[in-house]
């Protein structure tokens, strides 16, 4: 039990312990400070055992805080043990706990905009955003980038080195840097949300937590006049549609169900309509972005009472509009999986065949799923099974893995039954 209530304040606190300890130790100690909060985590698993504190998350900082110090004077001692220990005077500044709600969202706010300065390479800002804002350990943000854990390590070190030598504020961008440093922020969070939606993690495809802390995020900035705009209300738009169907996506035996099967009645409608709220706000601007098309192609699924009433034709013609704007090899492969679905089939091959297939990096088993749903329409089974079993090679996750495995079943048993009918 108590692995558990840590894990989940680890997940939730994480960021929130990094930022605000920030705010008192500055910026040029946050790899310290992220050394302490580490310790804290695994003390509290150790400790935890025999009793919970009756306020966790005000332990947790509390010892956090002290184990900041001492690692710093540690460090401080080490470098020069003939001289007096001095820290910076903030970090004995006394610390309010637990500390106020305004406190601690403008600290993550603040460390938002750090992550995305401009001295850091837009991948060393992602990673260290998805590390100290949403505590992802090096391993799930190897798996959200599609890149190697090795190469995460690297990127985030690179960013610490960054922020030291570039003498960074724990500080907002002035307002002619904001724009772009706002449009980086919410490609962290959408790609937050992405990797909780629809997991590359080996065992759950769906980790409602990360779909949570996306959301919480775009919140934050929203809660800010001047961090609106067009972009963000569509984004916070995007990931309630997408959020309401969260329970949908899997059953009681924790298997994928296909959204063609998904109970809609489940689908959660407080959710859907703050989505839209946001789509209304969101259209009172001028710009249009990637944003609105995504968040008008998840609406029209929610409108559709049935799967079979779907209108393919509008998701389509939102499709390539993304598509002229955005350009991608995932806009192609949906708009492959559109298509079949109108049942244009050489339009979805012609898009297959041009796909550039390695640019769906660790999501390439899709496209192979797709060309077994196309031959599989065509009712080529013989085709289509080996289409699978490529997809079946190339899928990290085991939900998924098991999901297409299914499929497989299906096919062959349609097989069995084509050529059974034939010597009937």
């Amino acid at each position: 039990m108590e692995h558990k209530i840590v894990d989940h304040l680890f997940r939730h606190h994480y960021g929130k312990m990094v930022a605000i300890l920030t705010r008192y130790f500055g910026l040029s100690h946050i790899e310290t400070i992220e050394d302490a909060v580490q310790d804290t985590f695994l003390k509290a698993t150790l400790l935890w055992r025999k009793q919970i504190p009756e306020n966790p998350e005000a332990w947790l900082t509390s010892v956090a805080k002290n184990r900041t110090i001492d690692l710093l004077r540690s460090s401080k001692a080490a470098n020069n043990r003939s001289q007096k220990v001095a820290l910076n005077t903030a970090a004995v500044v006394p610390m309010v706990e637990p500390f106020l709600d305004h406190e601690i969202e403008d600290s993550q706010l603040r460390m938002i905009f750090v992550a995305c300065h401009p001295s850091l390479k837009p991948k060393e800002q992602i990673a260290f955003a998805l590390r100290t804002i949403s505590g992802f350990s090096s391993k799930e943000i190897a798996a959200a980038l599609l890149t190697k854990e090795n190469t995460i390590a690297k990127r985030l070190t690179r960013a610490k080195k960054a922020i030291i030598a570039n003498k960074l504020q724990f500080d907002f961008p002035p307002a002619s840097e904001m724009q772009a440093r706002v449009v980086r922020v919410m490609e962290i969070i959408y790609l937050t949300f992405n990797e909780g939606f629809h997991s590359t993690n080996t065992e759950n495809v769906v980790r409602g937590d990360l779909c949570g802390e996306a959301i919480r995020l775009c919140k934050l900035l929203l809660k800010k006049e001047k961090f609106r705009s067009g972009s963000l209300y569509a984004l916070f738009a995007l990931l309630c549609f997408h959020a309401s169907r969260l329970e949908s996506k899997t059953n009681a035996q924790n298997e994928i169900v296909d959204i063609r099967d998904q109970d809609r009645s489940t689908w959660y409608f407080p959710l859907i309509e703050m989505g839209n709220s946001a789509m209304n706000k969101a259209m009172a601007y001028d710009e249009v972005s990637a944003y609105h098309y995504e968040a008008a192609i998840a609406a029209e699924h929610l409108k559709a009472k049935t799967f079979a009433e779907t209108d393919w034709e509008r998701i389509l013609d939102w499709y390539t509009k993304l598509q002229e704007l955005q350009p991608s090899a995932f806009n192609l492969l949906h708009m492959a999986i559109v298509n079949l679905q109108l049942r244009n089939f050489e339009v979805a091959k012609q898009l297959l065949d041009t796909l550039p297939v390695s640019d769906l990096e660790q999501r390439e088993y899709l496209y192979y799923g797709c060309y077994a749903e196309y031959y599989a329409k065509k009712n080529d089974l013989i085709l289509a099974i080996p289409y699978l079993e490529k997809a079946i090679l190339r899928t990290s996750n085991n939900q998924e893995r098991r999901y297409l495995k299914q499929k497989k079943i299906a096919l062959e048993n349609r097989l069995k039954g084509s050529k059974n009918s034939k010597f009937s």
